[in-house]
């Protein structure tokens, strides 16, 4: 029970690696809000878990949803322990033909959204001098793929706020880190490669991209949001941990 008695919010916890986060917390014995957007989801995933899921809808983009949520969270605990900014979405364009409209709806939600949930719950934290916020990256935080843009800026300027609140608040027992999960198998996935004439080939050829010949598991990323967000980790501030079997430092010809 490394998270027994925290207060945990995670944004995006309907599904995929929001959902195995939720589910890894509350199995080491947090309270978990799940702060998702979609209501099916949200509340599917809340009663799948039960005990204590609790489901918000929460729209990051939005200054009053995301105040609504805390305040919500802040009357029924009194705390908040554990933020998890997963809430995100993908926005894959050439650059130059890329719109304003998608420019900032990729900014609003990747970017803007995490910022809008930290400010919320940092002045909680800093009153009770504790408190673990971790942000789930990408891999695309620190490479650049053609023909994604703009989440990339999204991701790498995900990666200076994480850096500057870490700096920030560590002297209030405050740590800020991220995690950069490369290719992970979820829905999302398993839907893109559907869209193949044949899913299992290029299921394989995704796989064998990676050194370990898989790619990573929504779990896995979970377990290290555990870590990060248990007192297992007091000292690691403002930084990132990459899941992606090691394809980021592979040598590609």
């Amino acid at each position: 029970m490394r998270l027994s008695g925290k207060i945990a919010i995670i944004t995006g916890a309907g599904r995929g690696i929001g959902a195995a986060i939720a589910e890894a917390f509350m199995r080491e014995g947090a309270a978990v809000v799940i702060a998702e957007l979609d209501e099916t989801s949200g509340k599917a995933t809340a009663a799948r878990l039960g005990g204590a899921a609790w489901f918000i809808r929460t729209d990051v983009t939005l200054n009053q949803s995301v105040s609504d949520c805390v305040s919500q969270v802040l009357e029924r605990y009194g705390r908040i322990d554990i933020l998890v900014n997963n809430a995100g979405i993908n926005v894959f364009h050439e650059p130059l033909e890329t719109s304003d409209a998608e420019w900032q709806r990729c900014m609003a939600v990747d970017l803007e959204g995490v910022w809008r949930m930290c400010r919320a719950v940092l002045p909680g934290m800093v009153a009770q001098q504790a408190g673990s916020i971790v942000n789930i990256a990408s891999s695309h935080s620190s490479t650049i793929i053609p023909h994604t843009f703009p989440y990339p800026v999204a991701k790498h300027g995900l990666l200076g706020l994480t850096r500057a609140l870490g700096i920030e608040y560590a002297g209030a027992n405050i740590r800020v880190n991220a995690i950069a999960p490369g290719y992970i198998e979820t829905d999302l996935a398993v839907d893109y490669w559907n869209t193949f004439a044949n899913p299992a080939a290029e299921r394989q050829r995704t796989y064998d991209l990676h050194p370990p010949k898989r790619i990573g598991k929504p779990m896995e990323v979970a377990m290290t949001a555990v870590f990060l967000a248990s007192d297992e980790a007091p000292f690691i501030n403002a930084t990132s941990i990459a899941i992606d079997g090691g394809r980021s430092v592979l040598y590609h010809e």
